[in-house]
Parts: structure tokens; C-alpha cells; sequence
């Protein structure tokens, strides 16, 4: 993630996602290592994306909203 907190918000996402090579997935890790401001904030999306996670579990949804979120998830091509 480099020497600036900045780039947490450009690599933090796909570091999430699990969509970092293995060069740029070990810089990040080293990064939140050193970083207590970025650590926090990588923990904050964990839970994050785990009470989503849950809530869309046992919540009814409307028709659709399934298949829409899904495409958000989708990059753009």
C-alpha cells in the first residue's frame, strides 16, 4: 500500500475482494501490519461486509434486489 495512508483507499477494496496479485496482496498486509489507522479500518470492513452479509441472510428480499446487488458486484466492461 505504500508509504501513504491514501493508498489504503485504493487497495483496500480489492485486498477484501481477494483480487490482489501476490506482490501487491504481501505490500498490503505489511502495510496494515505497521498501520494502526489502516488495521482499524480494515477491521471496521470486515464487520462491515459481515453484518451485510448476515442482514441480506435473514431479510426478505424484493424480487430482483438479489440480481442487482449481484451486478454492482460485476466489473464494468
Amino acid at each position: 500500500m505504500g508509504c501513504g495512508c491514501s493508498d489504503c483507499e485504493e487497495m483496500m477494496q480489492p485486498y477484501l475482494d481477494r483480487e490482489l496479485d501476490d506482490e501487491q496482496r504481501r505490500e498490503a498486509e505489511a502495510h496494515l501490519d505497521g498501520c494502526s489507522y489502516c488495521r482499524r479500518r480494515y477491521r471496521f470492513e470486515v464487520s462491515l461486509r459481515r453484518y451485510v452479509r448476515t442482514s441480506a441472510a435473514e431479510t426478505q428480499m424484493p424480487a430482483g434486489l438479489k440480481e442487482r446487488l449481484a451486478a454492482l458486484r460485476t466489473p464494468l466492461q
